[in-house]
């Protein structure tokens, strides 16, 4: 039960780091594509984050070297783009249906949530299993 606990306050953190990202760069930069932008900044932000807490925190993996940590990272990465566009889709189609930032946050919290589940049971099948190093 601690596991889902942690899990879950976890990818609320990086929720609240994308979304914090997002609302940030929008109201420094209204320039051209701000929104594209803002949400993009937002996946980068929280997808580090969230990579660093998983690895260390959830499923406790210690990576050797550099080149192990990019692999890693990159399989990470790869795992987490179908969730993206989970989560793109939700936070764009509130965009699209309410016209409302506040709305369009409220779709990407649903969307990040609906993939983070998807994306925990992806890692912990295919991310961090093999050559691990638990710390």
């Amino acid at each position: 039960m601690s596991l889902v606990i942690s899990y879950t306050f976890f990818a609320i953190l990086a929720t609240i780091a994308n979304i914090a990202a997002q609302d940030l760069f929008i109201n420094l930069y209204p320039g051209p594509f701000a929104l594209l932008l803002s949400v993009a900044v937002g996946t980068l932000v929280g997808l580090v984050v969230k990579y660093l807490l998983d690895k260390r925190y959830i499923f406790r993996y210690r990576t050797v070297g550099v080149g192990h940590e990019t692999k890693i990272f990159i399989l990470y990465v790869a795992m987490g783009g179908v969730t993206t566009l989970i989560f793109w889709g939700f936070e764009f189609g509130f965009h699209y249906l309410f016209d409302d930032k506040l709305m369009r946050y409220f779709g990407g919290v649903i969307g990040l949530a609906i993939g983070y589940w998807i994306k925990y049971n992806l890692d912990k099948r295919y991310v961090f299993v093999s050559k691990e190093i638990k710390c």
